[in-house]
């Protein structure tokens, strides 16, 4: 049995659904799952397909041919065709906080996120004992001023040594170039509270706390060129008051960023996201 789940955007016209469902049905697909949308303002037809074949001479790449031939003229059509049986291989990307490396390496190991973890790269020592725990190789590259190109090289050299599929930012502390962010696009995850730009600086639950605010909340997005404006994937809320302390801010803050991360990764290992310009289509 081979598994692919398609991904597809185009111009909104009448019998899209009809002709690409009866299309896997002469290539004798059995499809298992379809959500479609359509963006009324863009006049943009989206749609996610899964579908099993079970013929031992099916070739993905052979269909992806024909498919192509078929639907990208004649529709316009743009697509993303996956293995749904790959277990992506995943690079964690973090400093000296814990809270999400712990949370996903947890996750993990108790075969909720179904991905392979061959890395941990950081710009410090200190979470080395936490990689050791899960008996995950971990790489220190000490990242300045003076050496972030040479920095970026390694882990890009040591990425692509490894065949990974996605980076995840678990609090990196570190602003990623444009020429790393060129390589690998719409293949690097970030998670952040949601307090920018009204936040900024060092301590922005501190900022919060002084300043009154009822909600907190954490983001998941794409990174991009443009710092913290990249396509977002998942954010959640909580709602504080003032009977909550700054570290109160602090611990729920970080509680909303591991499950908003995890909600993330989930939806792009599964292809759920579809990014158009600058915003994501997050299919059920």
């Amino acid at each position: 049995m081979q598994k692919i789940t398609l991904l597809i955007n185009c111009p909104d016209r009448k019998g899209i659904v009809t002709t690409i469902t009866q299309f896997i049905l002469e290539k004798q697909g059995n499809i298992v799952y379809l959500d479609q949308h359509v963006d009324r303002q863009e006049s943009t037809f989206f749609m996610r397909i899964e579908t099993e074949f079970d013929q031992p001479e099916f070739s993905i790449s052979s269909f992806e041919k024909i498919f192509a031939a078929r639907f990208e003229t004649d529709y316009q059509l743009t697509y993303q065709l996956f293995d749904a049986l790959h277990k992506p291989r995943l690079a964690l990307f973090v400093s000296k906080y814990d809270h999400c490396l712990y949370d996903l390496l947890g996750r993990n190991a108790s075969g909720e996120l179904q991905v392979e973890i061959p890395l941990i790269i950081s710009n410090h020592p200190d979470l080395e004992i936490v990689a050791k725990r899960f008996d995950i190789p971990f790489k220190y590259i000490p990242v300045t001023k003076a050496t972030k190109a040479e920095a970026e090289a390694e882990q890009i050299k040591t990425i692509k040594e490894h065949n990974i599929d996605l980076i995840v930012l678990a609090r990196y502390m570190q602003i990623i170039s444009d020429d790393f962010v060129s390589k690998f696009k719409y293949q690097i995850i970030n998670i952040h509270h949601s307090f920018l730009p009204a936040f900024i600086g060092a301590k922005p639950y501190h900022a919060a706390f002084e300043r009154g605010v009822k909600i907190i909340g954490a983001t998941s997005h794409y990174v991009t060129a443009d710092l913290d404006e990249g396509p977002i994937i998942e954010q959640e809320i909580v709602r504080v008051s003032h009977v909550h302390s700054v570290q109160d801010f602090i611990l729920k803050g970080r509680d909303l960023e591991k499950v908003v991360l995890a909600r993330a990764i989930k939806a792009h290992i599964a292809h759920k996201v579809l990014v158009f310009g600058n915003k994501t289509v997050i299919f059920s």
